[in-house]
């Protein structure tokens, strides 16, 4: 299927943003991290674009205030997400907190079948609650982690699934609402919308409040226009494949990130992995696979 070819190649390349964004939370906090991903991303996005509605010449698009409120609580959802995600990797590590931002597949499957009507089968609902179990065990602190800081990266990978939970059905809305018979097109016109208002908005916001971080994004253009780029192709992967599944489903596949951060952390960032996280990272990735196949 489309939509599983699609999930998994956004895997390493969001694994890829994430690591680069990793390195500019130091100078330029979270938030100028946060920007990179959609300021450096937008070129891209709209070159992406226009390929995609180069050859989708029938496309009649329909800017209805179902795909206006849909994206905007998307893109809010995800700058939020990319934020807290990017605080958990600092507390608590590069692929614990991806694993426990994977919180975001029971969160956005409730969601789907609450809200949308999104169908769930009973070893759907089996794999939620293994996936459940295996955040437990990743954010429950151990020992002395709670002093040490484990506690605030482990709240904040979760805050982290939550805001991404919505920002998937948001994004999912707004593809089906805005051309629903050209999912491709819808996705990544939905992608440029998005990050246009989100590089606006935040740009304008750090430029009031924290203009040195404006600056060190400026002085890191580099990595930065590289972590633009992996988080541009990552979110037209993962676009493109919300307008085609369910968003419980698509996050499920995504899980695969979860072993090659674990990977790219041990490599990157000399991180290693007790045995407590593996065992929950194992149940995860067990609860996703129920639910993706369920």
């Amino acid at each position: 299927m489309l939509w599983i070819i699609l999930t998994a190649a956004a895997a390493p390349l969001q694994v890829a943003r994430n690591a680069l964004q990793r390195g500019l939370v130091g100078d330029a906090g979270p938030w100028g991290a946060t920007l990179v991903r959609f300021l450096f991303g937008l070129p891209f996005s709209m070159l992406i674009f226009a390929v995609v509605a180069m050859l989708t010449p029938s496309a009649e698009p329909h800017v209805s205030a179902r795909f206006i409120i849909a994206v905007i609580a998307g893109a809010i959802a995800q700058v939020s997400a990319t934020a807290a995600l990017l605080v958990a990797m600092r507390h608590s590590g590069f692929a614990v907190a991806t694993f426990m931002q994977q919180a975001s597949l029971p969160i956005a499957a409730i969601m789907g079948f609450v809200v949308f009507g999104d169908h769930m089968s009973a070893v759907q609902w089996a794999g939620l609650a293994a996936t459940t179990v295996g955040l437990l065990v990743l954010s429950w602190p151990r020992g002395d982690e709670a002093k040490a800081g484990a506690l605030n990266g482990s709240l904040f990978g979760l805050a982290s699934g939550v805001a991404f939970a919505v920002a998937l059905n948001g994004y999912r809305q707004a593809g089906m609402a805005l051309e629903p018979h050209h999912p491709i097109y819808s996705a990544t016109a939905a992608l440029c919308v998005a990050q246009a208002l989100q590089s606006i908005v935040l740009g304008a916001i750090l430029a009031v409040t924290r203009p040195q971080a404006l600056r060190s994004v400026a002085g890191s253009w580099k990595q930065s226009l590289g972590a633009g780029f992996f988080g541009t192709a990552a979110s037209a992967f993962w676009f493109s494949a919300l307008a085609l599944a369910p968003a419980g489903q698509v996050r499920a596949i995504g899980v695969i990130e979860g072993p090659i951060a674990a990977a790219a952390g041990r490599r990157l960032f000399k991180e290693k992995l007790t045995l407590v996280q593996i065992a929950g990272g194992t149940a995860t990735a067990i609860g996703v696979v129920m639910t993706a196949l369920g």
